[in-house]
């Protein structure tokens, strides 16, 4: 993996890159996706939540980083699936100054993240 190229991206986000029919649908997932986030695990460069393999879950949170990584490039995602049925995870982490603008963005990464985030 190449970490330096997270290193270079300017940490801001633009939803004006998502195709406008598309906005209102991923604003919508987004709030869904995090109101199911059953725990939330700080990491060193960003965040992991942790969902119940629910059906559809996987579907929303591989939409969700379709759309996400377009508006806020600087995020590295990773879509964790837990054998036999077990959980899905996606973390959301960064190079340098993510976790921070996550801090700083963020007073309660868990509440915040499912009610407001990107």
């Amino acid at each position: 993996m190449n970490t330096n190229i997270s290193q270079n991206i300017p940490i801001a986000c633009d939803l004006t890159v998502i195709p406008a029919s598309e906005r209102e649908q991923h604003s919508a997932t987004s709030r869904q996706i995090f109101q199911a986030a059953q725990e939330v695990e700080e990491l060193p460069d960003g965040y992991a939540f942790r969902f119940n393999n629910e059906p559809g879950m996987f579907m929303a949170l591989a939409s969700f980083v379709e759309n996400e990584r377009l508006c806020c490039p600087f995020f590295r995602f990773v879509l964790e699936v837990e054998p036999g049925g077990g959980s899905l995870r996606l973390h959301l982490t960064g190079g340098e100054g993510v976790k921070e603008f996550e801090k700083s963005s963020l007073i309660d990464p868990h509440e915040a993240l499912r009610t407001q985030l990107i």
